[in-house]
C-alpha cells in the first residue's frame, strides 16, 4: 500500500511538471515565432497545436523505449476521445452555442475524420508497420504544408501587422529549459504508471487510457477554456481539430520509428470506436457552424459512459 501512495505521488507530480513544461514551451515557441515575422495564423496551426500535443508525443516515444508500448495507443485514442467529448463539451457549456465563422468543412474537418479512418485501418490487423507510420507522418506534414500556404494568402493580402523586435533570447532558453522538464516528466509519468499497474494488476494500457490520457489532454483543455471565454471559438475548436489530427498522425507515427508498437486487442473494438463514433458525432454536430449546450451534454454524457465501462461501472 505504502509503495502503490509513493508512486501515485510520483504519477502526478510528474505528469504536473509534464503539463506545465509543456505550457513554459508552448508560451516560448509562440513568442519566438512572432518576433521572427511569423504570423499568429501560421504560430498558432504550427507550435500551439504541436505543443498542446507535447504531452502525448514526448510521453509516447518515452513509453516505446521503456518496453511499454501499449500505452501509446491507449494515449492516442483516449486523448482523442477526450479532446471530443470532454474539451469540446466544456468549451460548449462556456460559450453557449459554441459558433464557428471558420470553413471548416474544407479541408480540417474531412482531414479530422480521414486522420482517425487511417489511425483505425492502420491498426485493424493489431500491427502498425513502419511504412503505416511514415505514410501518417507525410499525411500530416501536406496538412501542414496546405496551412502554411492558407497563411501565406493571408499575409499577402495584408493582413497581417508585422513588427520587428529584438531577438528572444529569454524564449530561446525557456525552450530549451522546458524541453528538458518535459523529457523528465514524461520518462517518471510512463515508468508510474508501469509500477502502478503492476502494483493493482492492471493492465498498462487501461490507465494510459484513462488517467494519463486525460493528463495529458489538459493544455488543450486549459486553451479551449480559455479561448471560450475570451469568445473565440474557432480557436476552441481548431485546437481539438489540430491536436486530434497531430495524434493519430503524428503520436502514432514518430514513435514506431523508435521501437515496435503493440495493440491491445481490447482495444480495437472498444476504444477505436467509440473515437470513431465521436469523430462522426463531432462531424455532423458542426455542420451548422455551432455547438450548442445540450450538445455539449450528451458529449459529457458520452464520455463519462466511457470511463465508465472502462474500468467495468457501467
Amino acid at each position: 500500500m505504502q509503495n502503490l501512495i509513493i508512486w501515485l505521488i510520483i504519477f502526478i507530480v510528474s505528469l504536473f511538471v509534464l503539463i506545465k513544461a509543456s505550457d513554459f514551451f508552448t508560451d516560448a515557441a509562440e513568442k519566438i515565432g512572432i518576433s521572427l515575422g511569423i504570423s499568429p495564423f501560421l504560430v498558432g496551426v504550427t507550435i500551439v497545436s504541436v505543443g498542446t500535443s507535447l504531452p502525448e508525443l514526448v510521453s509516447s516515444i518515452i513509453a516505446v523505449n521503456q518496453n511499454s508500448s501499449e500505452i501509446v495507443f491507449g494515449n492516442v485514442v483516449g486523448s482523442n476521445i477526450a479532446n471530443i467529448f470532454l474539451i469540446i463539451g466544456t468549451a460548449s457549456l462556456i460559450s453557449s452555442p459554441l459558433r464557428i465563422q471558420y470553413e471548416l468543412i474544407n479541408v480540417d474537418l474531412p482531414l479530422f475524420v480521414g486522420s482517425a479512418f487511417l489511425l483505425s485501418l492502420t491498426v485493424l490487423d493489431n500491427n502498425f508497420s513502419i511504412n503505416e507510420a511514415i505514410i501518417c507522418i507525410l499525411g500530416y506534414v501536406v496538412y501542414v504544408f496546405y496551412t502554411i500556404s492558407s497563411g501565406k494568402e493571408e499575409q499577402q493580402s495584408g493582413s497581417i501587422n508585422r513588427s520587428k523586435k529584438s531577438f528572444p533570447l529569454k524564449q530561446i532558453l525557456i525552450v530549451i529549459v522546458s524541453s528538458l522538464f518535459v523529457f523528465l516528466g514524461a520518462t517518471y509519468t510512463i515508468k508510474s504508471v508501469t509500477k502502478i499497474s503492476e502494483i493493482l494488476q492492471i493492465g498498462k494500457e487501461l490507465i494510459a487510457l484513462s488517467a494519463v490520457a486525460l493528463g495529458t489532454s489538459l493544455p488543450e483543455l486549459i486553451v479551449t477554456i480559455s479561448a471560450a471565454r475570451k469568445g473565440n471559438p474557432e480557436i476552441a475548436v481548431g485546437n481539438v481539430l489540430g491536436s486530434n489530427i497531430f495524434n493519430s498522425l503524428m503520436v502514432m507515427g514518430i514513435p514506431r520509428l523508435t521501437g515496435k508498437l503493440e495493440i491491445p486487442d481490447d482495444f480495437i473494438g472498444s476504444g477505436l470506436l467509440v473515437l470513431l463514433v465521436g469523430t462522426i458525432l463531432f462531424f455532423f454536430v458542426t455542420q451548422d457552424k455551432q455547438v450548442t449546450r445540450w450538445e455539449g451534454l450528451i458529449f459529457f454524457i458520452f464520455y463519462g459512459w466511457f470511463i465508465g465501462n472502462i474500468f467495468g461501472f457501467v
